[in-house]
C-alpha cells in the first residue's frame, strides 16, 4: 500500500521502466531522485549511516537496517516450502532456486549451468587455474573459501559431520552423505 500519490508514482515507474533521474557521473538511471541521492553517495564515499554496534557505516538506511540482522539474528524472510529463514529478500528469492532447480547462471566454457552467480565464479576457476585461497599450514591451495575451509579441518581435526546409524564422523557434508550410502547399499554419486 503507498502512502502517498508520490509514492504510488514511484511505484508505477517499477512497472513502466521509466527512470527520470540521471547520474551526472555513471549512466546509472533511477525512478526517484531519493535513488540517485542514495547511489550518488558510492561515487562520494559518503556513508551517514552507522551501526550502534560495530563499526561499519552505510550509504542508506536500509543498507543498515539489513545490516543490523547480522547482529540481532532478525530473518523475517521465511521459505515456505523448507522453513528456512533469511535476513532478506534477496535471499530468500536466491534460496528458492534450490526448491525450482532453476539454473540462470551459464559457463561460457563449458555450459555447466548454476543456480547462483557466486557458484559459477567459484567453477570458472577450474578453466583458468585461479587458486585465491591458500592453507596456513600447508602449501595447499583452493578454488573456494569452502573447500579451504573444509581442508583445514584436516589440520585441527575438526569433524562436525555426524552419522546418525554408526559412531562415524566426517570433516564435510558431502563425505558424510558418501558414507550414508554405504548404510543403505547405494552407490556414492559424484554430484551428492
Amino acid at each position: 500500500m503507498h502512502t502517498s500519490g508520490h509514492d504510488l508514482k514511484i511505484h508505477i515507474r517499477t512497472h513502466t521502466g521509466e527512470k527520470p533521474y540521471n547520474c551526472t557521473v555513471c549512466p546509472k538511471m533511477f525512478t526517484s531522485g531519493q535513488g540517485l541521492r542514495r547511489h550518488f553517495r558510492t561515487h562520494t564515499g559518503e556513508k551517514p549511516h552507522n551501526c550502534t554496534v560495530c563499526p561499519k557505516m552505510f550509504t542508506s538506511g536500509q543498507d543498515l537496517k539489513i545490516h543490523f540482522r547480522t547482529h540481532t539474528e532478525e530473518k523475517p524472510y521465511n521459505c515456505v516450502l523448507c522453513q528456512k529463514t533469511f535476513s532478506t529478500g534477496h535471499l530468500l528469492k536466491r534460496h528458492l532456486r534450490v526448491h525450482t532447480g532453476a539454473k540462470l547462471h551459464e559457463c561460457a566454457v563449458c555450459q555447466k549451468k548454476f543456480a547462483q552467480g557466486n557458484y559459477l565464479k567459484i567453477h570458472l576457476r577450474i578453466h583458468t587455474g585461479e587458486k585465491p585461497y591458500a592453507c596456513i599450514v600447508c602449501p595447499k591451495m583452493y578454488t573456494s573459501g569452502q573447500d579451504l575451509k573444509i581442508h583445514l579441518r584436516t589440520h585441527t581435526g575438526e569433524k562436525p559431520f555426524n552419522c546418525t546409524v554408526c559412531p562415524k564422523t566426517f570433516t564435510s557434508g558431502r563425505n558424510l552423505r558418501r558414507h550414508l550410502c554405504t548404510h543403505v547399499g547405494e552407490k556414492p554419486h559424484e554430484s551428492a
